[in-house]
């Protein structure tokens, strides 16, 4: 038995941000209602690579029931109440305000559907002076001021997913799971409302309270802030390796072992990350320069050696091949596509995972 068997979900969803979130209910189990409008959730056209649909649909939307309604009529109203009236969650990211119009106000929900939680994502809230505004994923990145503390020193840059969809859709569903909790032991329902834009600031807290400290973060690329080494090293032969330095020990044996030097470990403009930071420079050159000397696997075995943390810049095609890359396969409309695995592993419970629907496969 599945966490989630009994437990309905209706979800008035379009994107990514709820989505992603009812996505991992239904894996947990829940039966998962998607309800679309007439002429289906807009990211059904986003692109056409996962054999002739949006990749962004088929890894979202998996194991759930498709729906389409016509909510601004009034059979589509009826036929919403009808579903709510045995459903355990709501969940949607329409308009601030939407819902209401349609007739489905906060207080008729708390009113007729006393046990329900509903969770409403929306970009920035409930309330403030941003709340009416459009919101997608790269306008929060940029608005938050994630895109200023990415890319390289020249220019901002987006991150290269959706982060603050997936991290908006994970943050719903953690939320949710709670009020299920709390319902279990209380009977009492919840209204949670969750935005974009404070998933992103939560998530920033680090950079922003170094800011208010005085030190503002620069974009350093593939190097990190406050740590050195920490960053991308070209060997001979042109492969390019990150590595990581975590502490003074660490920093100890990269010297004796992969710099050559142990009396390094002691220098005064090196002895303590504070003192490498400071001195960047001439930390990155004296890495640079060791992997100059040796081919990239040769670089590789001497730092697993040295017990240094490392990664290989790769690129989709190296995730592609990755020996770690764990897979499910899901039916489609269009036939089975493989893509990577939701990360928990139940080892006493492995896990199935449900088709994506086709465009209303249930009557109206």
């Amino acid at each position: 038995m599945r966490p989630l068997e009994g437990i309905r979900v209706v979800a008035i969803e379009q994107a990514v941000a709820a989505p992603f979130c009812t996505s991992r209910l239904a894996d947990a189990g829940a039966e998962v209602i998607k309800i679309e409008r007439p002429e289906g959730d807009f990211a059904r056209g986003y692109d056409d690579v996962a054999k002739g649909q949006s990749s962004y649909f088929v890894w979202l939307n998996r194991g759930k029931q498709s729906r389409t309604l016509d909510l601004a009529s009034a059979s589509g109203q009826e036929d919403l109440a009808q579903l709510l009236a045995s459903a355990d969650v709501l969940v949607q990211n329409l308009k601030r305000g939407a819902l209401a119009r349609l007739g489905f106000g906060a207080d008729r929900l708390a009113r007729d559907f006393p046990q329900l939680i509903t969770c409403a994502i929306s970009g920035y809230g409930e309330g403030g002076p941003m709340a009416d505004r459009k919101a997608y994923d790269l306008l929060v990145q940029a608005e938050s001021g994630l895109c200023s503390i990415t890319g390289g020193p020249s220019e901002p840059a987006r991150v290269g997913i959706s982060l603050v969809d997936i991290a908006t859709g994970a943050t719903a569903q953690s939320a949710i799971l709670e009020a299920l909790i709390r319902r279990g032991r209380t009977g009492q329902g919840a209204s949670i409302a969750i935005s974009m834009f404070d998933v992103m600031a939560d998530w920033l807290t680090v950079p922003l309270l170094n800011h208010e400290g005085g030190k503002s973060p620069k974009r350093a690329g593939l190097a990190h802030p406050s740590i050195a080494p920490y960053g991308v090293f070209t060997a001979k032969d042109g492969a390019q390796v990150l590595l990581s330095v975590q502490s003074d020990r660490e920093w100890r044996k990269l010297c004796a072992l992969f710099l050559g030097d142990a009396d390094l470990a002691d220098d005064p403009r090196f002895c303590s990350n504070v003192l490498r930071v400071e001195h960047r420079a001439e930390t990155d050159a004296l890495v640079a320069a060791a992997f100059a000397r040796r081919s990239g696997a040769e670089a590789v075995e001497t730092l697993l050696r040295a017990d240094v943390a490392l990664a290989l810049v790769n690129d989709m095609a190296g995730l592609a091949a990755h020996p770690h890359l764990r897979r499910i396969t899901v039916d489609t409309p269009n036939g089975p596509v493989s893509y990577p695995a939701p990360a928990p592993v139940w080892d006493d419970a492995p896990r199935a995972y449900g088709a994506v629907p086709a465009l209303n496969p249930l009557e109206s």
